[in-house]
């Protein structure tokens, strides 16, 4: 299993509930693909982007550390791709 760090950008209008139950499915994707999340935390709050992102023009920046097969993180993109909530994500290998 490698080191993995995912940053993903959300709309910001979610109510607080909303973001509880996305920031659990966040962690129950990589749970369900083998895989261990370390932490994970609300990186910036309601940041201006500078061009627009499906129809929003800020975002809540949240950033997980995670362990897992490098095999899953296609099925990981593949996952947070199909939810709404997400606007973008970016995961990278740490070394």
């Amino acid at each position: 299993m490698n080191k993995y760090e995912a940053m993903f950008i959300i709309k910001p209008n979610l109510s607080e509930e909303e973001r509880k139950n996305l920031f659990s499915q966040l962690v129950e994707v990589v749970t369900k693909n083998n895989g261990l999340v370390s932490s994970g935390s609300v990186w910036a709050e309601r940041k201006k982007f500078f061009f627009i992102i499906k129809k929003n023009q800020e975002g809540l920046y949240y950033l997980m550390n995670f362990s897992i097969s490098p095999l899953a993180v296609k099925d990981l993109n593949h996952a947070y791709g199909m939810n709404e909530f997400i606007l973008r994500v970016l995961i990278t290998k740490v070394e």
